[in-house]
């Protein structure tokens, strides 16, 4: 099944990638671009995508706030 996820900010790709391994270290997966994630579980896949979303939306908030 094709993803529909897309960077629209091609330009961020790099900074998500890397934000996305620090995620997936605090949590414990180490080494996370090499794993085939295939063999994790869902909930391990969507912790990583979550906290990843959870960031950048505190980030946004920040932002906006002039903090």
């Amino acid at each position: 099944m094709p993803s529909n996820n897309r960077i629209v900010v091609p330009e961020a790709r790099q900074a998500l990638n890397q934000m996305k391994a620090e995620i997936a270290s605090e949590l414990g997966l180490s080494n996370y671009e090499q794993i085939d994630k295939g063999n994790l579980t869902s909930r391990q896949n969507g912790y990583v995508g979550g906290y990843m979303t959870k960031r950048l939306v505190e980030q946004a908030e920040r932002n906006m706030s002039g903090k």
